[in-house]
């Protein structure tokens, strides 16, 4: 008698799981826990397995004499994905922006293309 191994068990789930209609599963989130934050910069480390979001707010520093001005990034929100969840996001911003997009309008990211001179 051959014993099963975990390539073999692996197989026939795999196996298994293909001649099984496709189910839908139902997503429920618990929301109870979410905590809202507010950012208009960001930053972006990636890593081997993982990629490292960091979220915050620019904050302008006050000119001093003599002195290049200067722009703090105080950061207030780390997230941690893996690259499968990184392009998931991505892809899913991108469709966001794009139906934005199609109904006001495109996003001008060039400031000096969105103030307006009289």
């Amino acid at each position: 008698m051959a014993k099963d191994t975990p390539e073999l068990a692996a197989d026939a789930a795999q196996d298994a799981a293909q001649d099984a209609p496709q189910q839908t599963v139902r997503v429920r989130m618990d929301q109870r826990d979410v905590k809202t934050s507010y950012a208009n910069a960001f930053n972006t480390h990636g890593l081997i397995n993982e990629v490292i979001l960091d979220f915050g707010l620019n904050m302008p520093v006050p000119p001093q004499p003599d002195q290049q001005p200067e722009i703090m990034l105080q950061i207030t929100d780390r997230i941690i994905l893996n690259y499968y969840s990184v392009k998931r996001l991505a892809l899913t911003l991108g469709q966001l922006v794009r139906r934005h997009e199609e109904r006001f309008g495109e996003l001008e990211l060039d400031d000096s293309k969105r103030v307006k001179n009289d």
